[in-house]
């Protein structure tokens, strides 16, 4: 690889806000906003995740290969264009792609992506090859909803029943009569396993003991994750003996400002406290959380935020490549949003996303859809 053609001379950003479809995220008569960063001086749980922007990259070479990526919702544009002017003129064959030269930010993965699709593409291989190589051509997804009334519940999840889910992820807090909900869930669709993500809303383990034991008579909940307060990491190893239910950690390295960091990983199975992980990084960070489950022995996931089609591209090669990612992943993006910006979408097969083929990413963006939803667009240069 010649690495003068590989110097990057210019970055185009396209800001989108693509809606979820009608009534998808939660019951209409609830209004439970899931977006768990504070919004511009808004405190956290306050916004609804697609009302915030998404930043769709295009990285291109000097040999005119180009690299693209999404990033996380919510970016900061003053941190996008620092990283944009630290980048132009390096050239993507000199960087360490485990530990690219950028800070630790909420932004990095996105330029990550890029930078790795790029370099996939110029080597003319499928990105997971970076990874390693595919264990596996296809990776295990749930179907995913945020909070339901009871009334409404086993309807709902009979759909994605139907269709050829077998799990359902559902947000939850102290307010939801969860037990009642898998009780429903049992009558409309049997056989149907349950994941709830409180989002550490069920606060400590005096609240969570009387819900998991009415969850274990129904029986038909896989895991529990982030049940309670993360740093009570004593409280779970507690929770973890007391339950038959399994108990998951998410390490959400996307997270700078709640501090989330792989050691978190590292603390929970010194401490005996969880019987797996939901993992949220990038590519090199991802891998090597994953790799640390497999060493442990332990399941993992790869989490998202309900995002669109780049990042979930990235997502299957992460998790195709992971040996221990093997409980339902969250890639539901299209299930939920009204596009995933891909002219053609990633292949869903309930309970199944299938691997993309080709160099890269494998995908290529619609560029109608694109212009429908773009709300602004920058250049770097």
């Amino acid at each position: 690889m010649d690495s003068s053609d590989k110097t990057i001379v210019r970055l185009d950003f396209e800001e989108v806000i693509v809606p979820t479809h009608p009534g998808v995220i939660n019951s209409e008569s609830l209004n439970k906003p899931l977006h768990m960063l504070p919004v511009g001086g808004k405190q956290a749980w306050s916004v609804q995740f697609d009302e915030l922007p998404k930043l769709i990259m295009r990285m291109t070479l000097k040999d005119g290969t180009v690299g693209i990526s999404e990033f996380y919702r919510d970016h900061n544009w003053s941190i996008i264009e620092g990283v944009s002017n630290l980048l132009l003129g390096q050239s993507i064959a000199d960087m360490p792609l485990q530990d690219l030269p950028i800070a630790l930010c909420r932004e990095y993965d996105g330029f990550e992506c890029a930078i790795w699709d790029a370099y996939a593409k110029s080597l003319g291989v499928p990105l997971h090859r970076l990874l390693g190589g595919a264990v596996r051509n296809h990776v295990k997804i749930s179907a995913w909803s945020s909070h339901r009334t009871v009334e409404e519940i086993g309807p709902w999840v009979q759909q994605y029943h139907r269709q050829g889910f077998d799990c359902i992820k559902f947000k939850c807090d102290l307010e939801d009569d969860v037990v009642a909900w898998c009780e429903k869930i049992k009558e409309y669709a049997p056989g149907m396993k349950v994941i709830f993500d409180p989002n550490q809303r069920w606060e400590n383990s005096g609240n969570a003991r009387p819900i998991i034991r009415g969850l274990e008579e129904v029986g038909n909940v896989l895991l529990l994750e982030d049940p309670i307060q993360r740093w009570m990491i004593q409280d779970y190893a507690n929770l973890r003996q007391f339950s038959s239910i399994p108990i998951a950690l998410h390490v959400s390295l996307p997270y700078v400002f709640q501090g989330q960091r792989p050691y978190e990983a590292v603390n929970a199975i010194a401490h005996g406290a969880v019987d797996g992980f939901n993992f949220n990084g990038g590519l090199a960070k991802f891998k090597a959380l994953a790799d640390l489950a497999t060493m442990a022995g332990l399941p993992c996931w790869h989490g998202s935020e309900v995002d669109l089609g780049i990042l979930e591209a990235m997502y299957v090669h992460q998790s195709a490549a992971a040996a221990s990612c093997v409980w339902p992943s969250d890639i539901f993006g299209r299930m939920i949003r009204s596009h995933d910006l891909l002219k053609t979408p990633l292949v869903i097969e309930p309970p199944h996303v299938r691997l993309p083929e080709g160099p890269g990413l494998g995908i290529e963006l619609d560029e109608e859809a694109i212009r429908r939803f773009k709300v602004s667009e920058r250049t770097i240069r």
